[in-house]
């Protein structure tokens, strides 16, 4: 039995920190959506001002994610799962990320979340994306919220920093509301933090009339605002590292634990 809606909004903002060599700090408003990757019919009857695999006010493209494909999400979620020892049977998958926007998205970040019968967290897989067209995929097993999970940094994100070290993730699923905090570690020594701290609201025209209007051009705004930030980074000095071949495999384990005392998502 499904007790969510098959498409849900979230509203809220983002914020990087930036500790080493030197502090930089930035952030900005999100608009993101909360779909069951099985109900994407469902989800695209939702509003008119958003579908699903074609042109809209917003839209979601399957070929966004996974396999990058027209195909469905379902087998790729399933094989990540399985390929990190996680067992996908009966789980219920639902998918945040950014929207197109009048047909233009970028996510850094997409979040899966499969759910067992019970309703209950199984597994989260962490989709990240590069400006230069790759993705990879970090995978922890999950028993419940909040969760925090560490894995090896393998997979090329800033040019500004190496290809070595580990994430800490620290995800807090509040009523009515995500929280997240991803840190980024050189043995002890914290280099970066990104939060998103946002708020569900109900997906209808009004929203995504009013999301249009005080969040124009959303999706193009983080392109625009990672190349900004990116050369203000350049301008304080920070180091230029090319950009490594990508991983081997299609995701990276994560485990549990990793949370720190600053974790306030």
């Amino acid at each position: 039995m499904n007790l969510q809606p098959a498409l849900r909004l979230l509203k809220g903002r983002t914020d990087h920190v930036r500790f080493a060599p030197f502090h930089h700090r930035f952030g900005y408003r999100l608009f993101l959506i909360d779909l069951d990757i099985d109900r994407l019919g469902e989800a695209a009857r939702t509003s008119r001002l958003f579908s699903v695999d074609r042109a809209n006010l917003f839209s979601f493209r399957r070929r966004d994610h996974g396999a990058r494909t027209d195909a469905d999400l379902r087998p790729w979620a399933e094989a990540r799962l399985r390929e990190n020892g996680i067992d996908p049977a009966g789980a219920a998958i639902r998918l945040v990320t950014f929207p197109r926007h009048l047909g233009y998205k970028f996510a850094p970040l997409s979040l899966w979340f499969a759910h067992g019968p019970d309703g209950g967290l199984r597994a989260i897989i962490y989709e990240v994306n590069n400006t230069f067209g790759e993705s990879h995929s970090y995978v922890a097993a999950a028993d419940g919220s909040p969760a925090f999970h560490r894995g090896d940094k393998t997979f090329h994100v800033s040019p500004f920093f190496d290809v070595s070290g580990q994430y800490r993730f620290s995800l807090r699923r509040p009523e009515g509301g995500l929280g997240l905090v991803i840190d980024s570690f050189e043995g002890t020594e914290r280099l970066h933090m990104a939060t998103i701290k946002a708020r569900y609201a109900p997906a209808g025209d009004g929203q995504f009339l009013l999301a249009s209007l005080t969040r124009p051009l959303s999706s193009l705004a983080v392109t625009l605002g990672i190349h900004w930030q990116a050369l203000k980074l350049w301008v304080k000095g920070a180091k230029y590292r090319p950009k490594p071949a990508p991983p081997s495999t299609a995701s990276t384990p994560a485990q549990a634990g990793g949370a720190t005392a600053e974790d306030s998502p």
